[in-house]
């Protein structure tokens, strides 16, 4: 059988997924478990995998798999808990007093505040945190959820205080054998790891500067009762201004600090920057857009959570904005801290329960951290929010606690075909055929097809890595070092390469199937995510495409300098 053969057959359950979900709307209830038996079948047919490492890895998804679910009933818990105790009416007062107009509203809380989330803790938790809290503040849910999906793009590479290039970089490539090649020019690994830091850095701050703009624009297509994109774009100056005072901060700490905090001051410096802008009324819109009346909503727009909009002026002027919001800054400030902190990391995680190569089956791990995992800190907000913002706490509590417990069971199973599918198809590497792992051979087909053009395709391989897993982190752990013999095979910028790579995976985020499954969860918005998919794949083509076209321009026309390349 030939390689682009094996490449086809390996791509065959991602090409599957897209034809169910999006192709004929087929729900991801429905749509997953079929993808899951065709992944076993090539594994066990094609592949030659032993049914041993099959079921490990299916057992490590599981294991997965309660950690997002984990994640998901903390944002949902809450949610309802802020619902409960009144703190959500005033947040939704407080935005409304800053503007009516739901294109900034989208701006603020989803890209504003999102991407500082993305900085502190990544793995969803941003769809997972502003998804409800648009729902809230009366946003349709499809709505939230598209918005929640599009901003896991830009600050994901440094998502989680940089773990996709901390850990998935540092951990995707051979440190060793490329070190000895770095000391022949007088280059340390740590240089380098920080060069790739800087492209990353560069190439999203070009390419994310639009990215607010695109979500007002699908959100007056889509959710407008004119379904404009000229109503988007009505927003231009205020967009791009709020784009930009995430990308200026966030490229300068990448090219100063490094991998860990982008993210967070560019989520910091923007929320401060354009809060204040909108408050003066700074490029502000003339003319205020809204969606038509709920009532009017067509019904597949719908989650089970819903804008609670019964409080009374009285209710909302009894909480402080400071009160309503101490919830959301102390999950904020505990996410950072927990991230940042080595003797607070290592109390955390000291509760956890950890499998080691299951069933006997090499490098097959996973753990479960309740208190380290956003899940946790989640919680623990809620707890206190409860008992610092009403008198009946218990109550309150029983019934966050329902409403959650029924929104995540709902969501698990998905999730439960969902990852440890992605798990088999990453896991694939040991089988009796000696070929590559699934993901590899996808990327080789591409290699193939591309030859000397391959950084324009480069990033679509980081992208399609981060579908398959919905994890930038592990996109790089599966193709860094293959990107990175790519590029020194061409003799062209490696550290260039496995920076598109880093960033085509954050763009992959947009359309990874789990993450849209958690972001659809928490809002009460299952068998919907087609519906999600077709609205973020735009963007998420539109974000690949400029990157490669970028390091083709960095590549033939610029000559970006790399030690490697002087090496070879």
């Amino acid at each position: 059988m030939s390689q682009t053969l094996y490449g086809i057959i390996a791509l065959s359950p991602i090409l599957l997924s897209g034809l169910l979900l999006i192709g004929l709307r087929m729900p991801a209830k429905t749509a997953m478990p079929i993808v899951l038996v065709l992944t076993v079948g090539i594994a066990l047919q094609v592949w030659d995998m032993s049914l041993s490492r099959i079921i490990a890895s299916s057992l490590q998804g599981l294991v997965i798999t309660s950690s997002v679910l984990w994640i998901i009933f903390g944002a949902i818990f809450l949610l309802f808990t802020l619902k409960h105790t009144g703190a959500i009416g005033v947040i939704r007062h407080g935005f409304i007093a800053i503007s009516p107009d739901r294109r900034v509203q989208a701006i603020i809380i989803a890209w504003c505040f999102g991407t500082f989330i993305e900085g502190a803790s990544g793995f969803g938790t941003p769809a997972a945190v502003v998804g409800p809290l648009l729902v809230a503040i009366g946003f349709p849910a499809l709505s939230a959820v598209m918005l929640g999906m599009l901003i896991q793009s830009t600050p994901v590479s440094f998502g989680a205080v940089g773990t996709p290039i901390v850990i998935g970089v540092n951990n995707g490539l051979d440190a060793a054998s490329i070190s000895i090649e770095l000391s022949k020019v007088a280059w340390s690994w740590e240089q380098f790891v920080m060069l790739i830091t800087h492209h990353v850095a560069v190439i999203h701050a070009i390419v994310g500067i639009p990215i607010p703009l695109i979500m007002v624009m699908l959100l007056t297509r889509y959710f407008g009762k004119n379904k404009s994109w000229r109503e988007g774009l009505a927003i231009v100056p205020f967009a791009i201004f709020a784009g930009l005072a995430f990308t200026v901060p966030y490229a300068i700490t990448g090219i100063l600090l490094g991998p860990e905090f982008p993210s967070l001051l560019g989520g910091l410096a923007s929320m401060l920057i354009v809060l204040t802008a909108a408050k003066h009324g700074f490029l502000m819109p003339k003319n205020h857009w809204d969606f038509a009346p709920s009532d009017k909503w067509p019904q597949h727009w719908l989650g089970t959570l819903r804008a609670e909009r019964s409080q009374t002026n009285k209710q909302v002027l009894n909480m402080s904005i400071s009160v309503a919001w101490a919830p959301y800054l102390l999950m904020a400030a505990l996410l950072v801290l927990s991230r940042t902190i080595p003797e607070l990391k290592s109390s955390l995680n000291a509760i956890s329960i950890s499998f080691t190569d299951i069933l006997g089956e090499a490098n097959i791990n996973a753990s479960f951290a309740p208190l380290f995992l956003p899940g946790g800190i989640l919680i623990g907000c809620a707890l206190i929010a409860a008992a610092t913002q009403a008198s009946k706490s218990s109550s309150i509590l029983t019934k966050s606690f329902k409403d959650s417990g029924i929104t995540t069971l709902k969501a698990g199973f998905v999730l439960v075909f969902t990852i440890p599918m992605v798990r088999i198809f990453i896991n694939s590497g040991v089988n009796l055929s000696d070929l590559p792992s699934m993901p590899v051979a996808s990327a080789e087909l591409f290699v193939n097809i591309f030859g000397s053009a391959f950084p324009l395709i480069s990033p679509t391989i980081g992208a399609l890595g981060a579908f398959i897993a919905g994890s930038n982190t592990v996109s790089n752990l599966m193709f860094a070092q293959f990107q990175f013999e790519v590029a020194m095979n061409l003799g062209v910028s490696p550290a260039l390469i496995v920076a598109t790579q880093a960033v085509g995976a954050a763009a992959g985020n947009m359309i990874a199937i789990h993450n849209v499954v958690a972001a659809s969860a928490v809002v009460g918005l299952l068998d919907k995510e087609g519906e999600t998919l077709k609205r973020t794949i735009l963007p998420m083509f539109y974000y690949v495409l400029a990157v490669g076209t970028l390091a083709m321009i960095g590549i033939h026309i610029l000559k970006i300098f790399d030690p490697l390349i002087k090496v070879s």
